[in-house]
Formats: C-alpha cells, sequence, structure tokens
C-alpha cells in the first residue's frame, strides 16, 4: 500500500511539473499596407494589406509606367533599406503603411554656357561639368528639373512646380529668382535670366544697362532666348521680337514671319522658318549668319560667334568661327537636341548619350560618361 501511495505520488508530482511548463508565445504579426501614386505600381508583394511575422524582411520592386520614373517610397519609412531605390526591402519591426511616389520623366537636355555644360536627367535630377569657380555647376542637389539654362557663369533650372533654381555668378542679380512662380521656360544671358511665364508674359533679373531686361510688355509669347546683351521672344503668330544692345543688328527681327524656334547668340540672332529654312541677323564676320542654304532644320543653337542648326535626320551643321572645332559635327549623328557655349558645342543623342566638340580648357565637353535617360 506504501508502494502504491509514493507511485501515485511520484505520478501526480511529475504530471504537475508538467502542467506548469510555459506554451511558447506565439511569433507577433504585424500588418504592411503598401499604395502608390500614379505612374507605377508596386509589383513585388503588390499592393494593398499584407500581414508577416515579426522581424520578416520583405522585398520591395517597384516599375514605373512610360514616361514616369520612381521617385521614393513615403509613411512609414523608418525600417525601408533605401527610400529612394526601386528595388528595396522593409523589416517588419511594427504595423507600416507605405506609399511608393511615381512623377512625370523630365525630357532630357544639354545646356551649353561659357565654359560649362550641363544635363538634364530623366529623374529630373541634373549634372554638370565645366569651370565651376562661381559655383554654376553646383547642381547636384537639384531634384524635380524640367528644364535648364547656363549662361556665362550661372545655371538656372525650372522645377516641376513652375519655380526656378539658380546657382553662380550673381554680380547683377541673374540669379534673384527665388520668387519666380508659373514659370514655363527659362533663358540665360551673360549677366541676365529670363523666364515665360505660363500665360505668355515674360519676367527678367540681372543686368539692365543695354536693355535685355525690358520684357514687361511683352504677350503672347510661346519661347525665349537670350544671351550677352539682349533677348529675343518668339510671338504665338511667328513673330519675333527683341530687346537690347543692338549694335550689330542682333534685335532687327522686326520683319520675321512663321518662325518656330529662335537662338540668341553674342552678337547674332537665328530664326527656324515652318518650312525647315533659317534666318539670322546681326554681326556675321566669321560667318555665324551664313545659313541661308540651310534645309530640314528643326532646331538651332547659336554661340558667342558660331550657329549650329539641328536637321531632320539627326545630322547636324554649323558655320561660323571654327578656332576651337566648335563647328566640327560634320559627323554627327542620331542627335535629337543640340546647344552652343561660347565656343564648345554640345549634342543629345537619341540614346541618352552626350557628344561635344570645341574648347575644352575648363572640362566643359567632357561629357562622355554623361546617360541622361
Amino acid at each position: 500500500m506504501a508502494r502504491v501511495s509514493i507511485f501515485l505520488l511520484t505520478v501526480a508530482l511529475i504530471a504537475g511539473m508538467v502542467g506548469c511548463e510555459s506554451t511558447p508565445a506565439p511569433t507577433p504579426q504585424y500588418d504592411l499596407t503598401i499604395a502608390s501614386t500614379a505612374g507605377g505600381s508596386v509589383t513585388t508583394p503588390g499592393e494593398g494589406a499584407f500581414t508577416y511575422d515579426e522581424g520578416t524582411v520583405v522585398s520591395l520592386v517597384t516599375r514605373a509606367e512610360e514616361g514616369y520614373h520612381f521617385v521614393n517610397w513615403t509613411g512609414d519609412v523608418d525600417d525601408i533599406a533605401n527610400v529612394e531605390d526601386v528595388t528595396t526591402t522593409i523589416t517588419m519591426n511594427g504595423d507600416y503603411s507605405i506609399t511608393a511616389n511615381f512623377r512625370v520623366s523630365s525630357t532630357p537636355m544639354v545646356a551649353a554656357g561659357d565654359l560649362h555644360t550641363v544635363g538634364l536627367k530623366t529623374d529630373g535630377t541634373v549634372v554638370a561639368v565645366g569651370w565651376n569657380t562661381r559655383g554654376q555647376c553646383n547642381t547636384s542637389g537639384w531634384t524635380d528639373i524640367t528644364q535648364v539654362a547656363a549662361g556665362r557663369y550661372h545655371t538656372v533650372g525650372l522645377k516641376a512646380d513652375g519655380t526656378v533654381v539658380a546657382v553662380g555668378w550673381n554680380t547683377q542679380g541673374q540669379c534673384n529668382t527665388s520668387g519666380w512662380t508659373d514659370i514655363t521656360q527659362v533663358a540665360t544671358g551673360d549677366l541676365h535670366t529670363v523666364g515665360l511665364e505660363a500665360d505668355g508674359t515674360v519676367v527678367a533679373v540681372g543686368a539692365k544697362a543695354s536693355g535685355q531686361c525690358n520684357v514687361g510688355g511683352w504677350a503672347d509669347i510661346t519661347q525665349v532666348a537670350a544671351c550677352s546683351y539682349h533677348t529675343v521672344g518668339l510671338e504665338a503668330d511667328g513673330t519675333v521680337v527683341a530687346v537690347g544692345k543692338n549694335y550689330d543688328g542682333q534685335c532687327d527681327v522686326g520683319g520675321w514671319t512663321d518662325i518656330t524656334r529662335v537662338a540668341a547668340g553674342s552678337f547674332h540672332t537665328v530664326g527656324v522658318k515652318a518650312d525647315g529654312t533659317v534666318v539670322a541677323v546681326g554681326k556675321t564676320y566669321d560667318g555665324q549668319c551664313d545659313v541661308g542654304g540651310w534645309t530640314n532644320i528643326t532646331q538651332v543653337a547659336a554661340g558667342r560667334y558660331h550657329t549650329v542648326g539641328l536637321k531632320t535626320d539627326g545630322t547636324v551643321v554649323a558655320v561660323g568661327y571654327n578656332e576651337r572645332g566648335q563647328c566640327d559635327v560634320g559627323g554627327w549623328t542620331g542627335i535629337i537636341q543640340v546647344d552652343a557655349g561660347r565656343r564648345h558645342t554640345v549634342g543629345l543623342k537619341a540614346d541618352g548619350t552626350v557628344v561635344a566638340v570645341g574648347y575644352n580648357e575648363r572640362g566643359q565637353c567632357d561629357v562622355g560618361g554623361w546617360m541622361l535617360r
């Protein structure tokens, strides 16, 4: 009987010990809610609400639609590895709600200043090479840019919201664009900056001694151009207006008609006509106005003493002073946009790469590694 009692007591103790063992607590779970703005989607893990165990590392992959690009992740992003990567991860340490943001892509373009070159990428950022003693190449922090222009020693960027940023030399107030709004296009001269407003009026800041900023009465303007001492405006009816220094006749555009694009050089003005031919006025000592035989031109650019034309087939022609090889564009193909600096010429190719010829002492032609798309 005693043995039975001892046995039963032992069984009870064992059962009690087993009953006291704690059951492992379940792993916490958290919710991840994913959304996207217009222009793209989250392909992995998808969009909507998902539940994961604590500590799970979730892959995030986005895809932009044509004409858009991914900008960043916003929301509860503290545990996202990189908020600016299209492919990244999030570690589930709580409930998160995140959004993938997309924006309309900028159209790539190049701009040539006196001694520097600027490139606009599809993601709205800006690159620059060349002389930077005035800070004209300090564009690395710019975002949401839709157009760029390069002056003598300053650079201007038009933002997607219609405001304008500028860096570089500001001795004449040419960078004082912070109050501008509703701007659709910008242009730069040596020491002044011009902005085209959405309603077709024009604003300008900077040097005024030659009257290059006297644009207050302009209306129905569709494009502006500027250079050293004058400013040019293309009107909606295809006529052209110009103000500023006119010693070489660079403002004698009153008789022009059927113009679709204009460009301003240091001492000359160039216009593309609707039929693809080109007209030019101003100083022509170096042949920069010898464009009478050009045909099938879609865009022109004017440097200090040379003129460049982009043809419909993607080739390029140039006339004028060529002491630095700035007119050596005969072999260029696949070009979709051109610009002319003081003594160099830049071309954007359809694949997003960039070519340049001419004076390169300050590195303004070092664009071989650029990919703007």
